[in-house]
């Protein structure tokens, strides 16, 4: 079971995606940056917020990642962790994606997880 209080949710603009590559273990892969913009409220004041974050998909989620056009618009779960040992960068390592309807290569993805095209 995942603790929640290590969820973040983030929707945005796919703006870059890396060529795949596996783990030792032979899983796939992808490093990707999604480009969010919204207005949030703080402290009763309105804000705009943009902000830009890395994220590694692995497995299902690096092969929907792959299929997505740049400037797809996507929501992004998951969770933050270390980029490595070495490095106290954060990435967000995604678990489930969330296409928003209207974009045009119709991927979604069903309750079971299975990709469905629409």
């Amino acid at each position: 079971m995942s603790d929640p209080d290590n969820l973040l949710r983030l929707a945005g603009r796919l703006v870059e995606v890396a060529a795949p590559r596996t783990t030792p273990a032979g899983v796939m892969v992808r490093s990707c940056k999604l480009f969010h913009r919204s207005r949030q409220f703080e402290a009763g004041l309105a804000r705009d917020v943009e902000c830009e974050i890395e994220a590694l998909a692995l497995g299902q989620q690096a092969h929907l990642v792959g299929q997505a056009g740049m400037g797809t618009e996507l929501v992004f779960t998951g969770f933050l962790a270390r980029k490595s040992l070495r490095s106290a960068k954060l990435v967000m390592h995604v678990t489930q994606i969330e296409f928003v309807e209207g974009n045009e290569n119709g991927i979604q993805i069903e309750q079971d997880g299975q990709q469905a095209q629409g």
